[in-house]
């Protein structure tokens, strides 16, 4: 056996270790409990929790933890110790399965947008048995949502499983009138992490990479991404073995690390998973993300995860590659002949129209103050939501429109002209790369999300909007005397209401938006032009439809969304003030006196030496002084008067309509100092430097 099958998920309590350590009746009943989503039984619990305990003490873990994913969007985690003292000085290691299923942490301290007061701290986490517990740092991990103490979600985890169950309860009825009965219906993900990985030399100079996770100065470099030879090049040896570090630790958590390569921008890379469901493929991406950023730091690297670390090349994103499986069946897979699918048109016509019906909450759901950077540039899709079906979908959708029927072009060779190269077939769509939700083959890829997020609001959507399309599917055919006659007209009417969303052509182009805006499609630039999406009527009713969001919960994510955009962008301004006048302008003015005293030395020796070059420098220095600190006074005063808002929407467009303009004035200035100010002088290492290490 390799070394890699040795250590693929050593340090996860999965399927294969239940077996291994759980009574036969007790592993039968918790995976009933795992497949079916049903309570389990304490006495069940205990016996569980015993074999966990016991388990995680031979993998060499002291401690447990329950841990879940507060409205931070990243993880927590409370350690305790599996010691019980005992009357005669001794300890004994103990676990029980009420400390299994249910932990207390303090609810007051995180985000809750109103739902808990300081004085209320009382909260609890519960066990998530859809998600194996592991094993990190000698600490056994349970993976757990979180709720507070009158039963509100306080988390990311606890909303997106009500609609995996939202979704599961749709799909079998949908499946149902096709004389079907599923088992286990799940959603499943595959997300693309995109990041950059920097010196830590480097980053330790740079306050506002500390602070912001980005750069707020720095001029472009003499290179960049034109060359295009970045992109699938080979791997420098520093990140490989940082890589290849990152697998091994991801293959003993048992997270299915497939895919590394060189990203579009130098500096940028991206590691690819193999599908898990949902939940467990979120939970292995932030696991994936926190390992990134602690071994970086083993190789003399720091990983970047921000949406946009350096303007004016790629930035990063998540790629939510979003199916749906019945019993293991890709229930968005065409076959060989999608027209003749009517199953596979039911599902992908509910895809449709749930994009088309609630592209604002789509678009919602990966909103932020760092995606607002990315979102429109070069390698991301707009802000406009539209769905990429290929050459040959997008002719069966308008068969179907048009009542028309639709021959498929078949299997087409690929012959390249060399004898001893292999022909293969050709697949019958290409690949939009500029889409923001493609079809790629029997998956959507909504590529919007940034590579910072928590993906669990996006897909809490995504499931949650497919389960209404399947359910007004359910309720327009249930009953209907002649079901594939009801059907195809159902389909023919529903795509004709949603063709607009379907685009199959460049949304890069200048063209597009005017397309869009005449299509009727909405074009939400920024986090606070979308975050009222969030709490619409026809939202909250989709939520508390299907069990998902009650008002509260909704109303208070929506609070913590603005407030969170709002503290993000006071933080980058703060920053932005602290470098120009600590930094930046020290730097410029100590520049600017070795220049003068240049000037003065040289005409001490005599007046009719030429000193037009060092004056013109001079000016320019001593100008971009004065035009610098005039920006700043601009962007203090901005944010002192955006602070004063009180309300929270205003609050924050007062801080996208005024504080950002400004601390983009501050970083103009200072930038053009950059390249006149002599590069031993410069406070903070450029792009030129960070980017293209050896």
């Amino acid at each position: 056996m390799s070394q890699t099958t040795e250590l693929y998920g050593e340090l996860v309590f999965n399927d294969h270790v239940m077996q291994e350590h759980l009574p036969r009746a007790t592993y039968k009943l918790l995976s009933q409990t795992i497949k079916e989503s049903k309570p389990l039984d304490i006495e069940i619990a205990n016996v569980v929790a015993h074999a966990m305990k016991e388990w995680a003490i031979g993998k060499g873990a002291t401690h447990y933890t329950h841990w879940f994913q507060p409205l931070t969007g990243i993880t927590s985690e409370k350690h305790d110790a599996f010691i019980e003292p005992q009357s005669n000085g001794s300890v004994l290691l103990s676990f029980s399965g009420k400390e299994l299923i249910q932990g207390e942490p303090d609810a007051s301290s995180f985000p809750s947008g109103g739902l808990r007061a300081t004085f209320e701290a009382r909260g609890y986490t519960a066990w998530d048995p859809t998600s194996y517990a592991f094993i990190k740092d000698g600490v056994l991990c349970i993976p757990t949502a979180f709720i507070s103490y009158t039963g509100e979600a306080l988390d990311k985890k606890t909303p997106l499983l009500r609609s995996m169950t939202a979704i599961s309860e749709a799909a079998k009825r949908v499946l149902a009138l096709f004389g079907k009965e599923a088992t286990q219906i799940a959603t499943t993900v595959g997300p693309e992490q995109e990041y950059f990985l920097v010196k830590e030399e480097d980053y330790a100079e740079r306050l506002d990479l500390i602070l912001t996770g980005r750069t707020l100065f720095g001029q472009a470099p003499c290179k960049g991404q034109e060359l295009e030879e970045h992109y699938f090049g080979a791997i420098r040896p520093t990140v490989n073995r940082f890589m290849a570090e990152l697998d091994a630790e991801l293959w003993k958590l048992g997270i299915p690390a497939k895919t590394k390569h060189n990203e579009v921008a130098p500096a940028q890379h991206e590691l690819a998973p193999v599908f898990l469901t949902t939940n467990a493929a979120i939970d292995a991406n932030l696991l994936t993300m926190e390992l990134m950023r602690k071994l970086a730091s083993h190789h003399g690297l720091v990983c970047l995860q921000h949406e946009k670390p350096f303007e004016g090349i790629n930035g990063s994103g998540k790629h939510n590659n979003w199916s749906i499986a019945a019993d293991g069946t890709n229930l968005l897979d065409p076959g060989k002949t999608p027209f003749e699918s009517l199953q596979f048109l039911v599902f992908l016509t509910a895809v449709i129209k749930a994009v088309d019906e609630y592209q604002g909450l789509l678009r919602m759901s990966v909103a932020s103050a760092g995606n607002d950077h990315r979102l429109g540039a070069n390698e991301a899709p707009p802000a406009i939501i539209s769905i990429f079906l290929g050459d040959e979908l997008e002719a069966v959708v308008r068969a179907i429109i048009n009542s028309e029927l639709h021959e498929s072009a078949g299997d087409v060779m690929m012959n390249l002209g060399v004898p001893v190269l292999p022909t293969f077939i050709k697949d019958n769509t290409d690949r939009n790369r500029t889409s923001p939700f493609a079809f790629t083959g029997n998956k959507f890829e909504f590529r919007m999300p940034g590579s910072e997020v928590n993906l669990s609001d996006a897909n809490m959507v995504l499931n949650t909007i497919v389960a209404k399309s399947l359910t007004d599917f359910a309720e327009a055919v249930e009953g209907a005397s002649d079901f594939e006659k009801a059907t195809r007209a159902y389909l023919k009417t529903v795509l004709t209401e949603h063709e607009r969303i379907i685009f199959n052509g460049d949304n890069y182009s200048d063209q597009w938006p005017i397309e869009a805006d005449r299509r009727g499609l909405l074009n939400l630039k920024s986090t606070p032009d979308c975050l009222s999406q969030f709490i619409a009527p026809a939202s909250v009713e989709l939520f508390e439809r299907f069990k998902v969001l009650s008002l509260a919960e909704v109303e208070s994510r929506y609070e913590v969304k603005l407030e969170h955009y709002s503290k993000k962008v006071n933080i980058e301004a703060l920053t932005t003030i602290r470098m120009a006048h600590a930094r930046f302008l020290p730097a410029i003015i100590e520049y600017s006196s070795v220049v003068a005293d240049a000037i003065a030395s040289k005409k001490a020796v005599s007046e009719t030496l030429d000193t037009s070059a060092e004056e013109d420098l001079l000016t320019k220095l001593t100008k971009g002084i004065n035009t610098i600190s005039a920006a700043v006074a601009v962007l203090e005063n901005s944010l002192a008067e955006a602070a004063a808002v009180e309300d929270s929407l205003q609050n924050a467009r007062a801080y996208l309509s005024k504080v950002i303009p400004a601390m983009d004035a501050v970083r103009s200035a200072v930038d053009e100092q950059e390249v006149i100010v002599g590069h031993d002088y410069w406070p903070v290492p450029s792009y030129n430097h960070m980017l293209f290490y050896t």
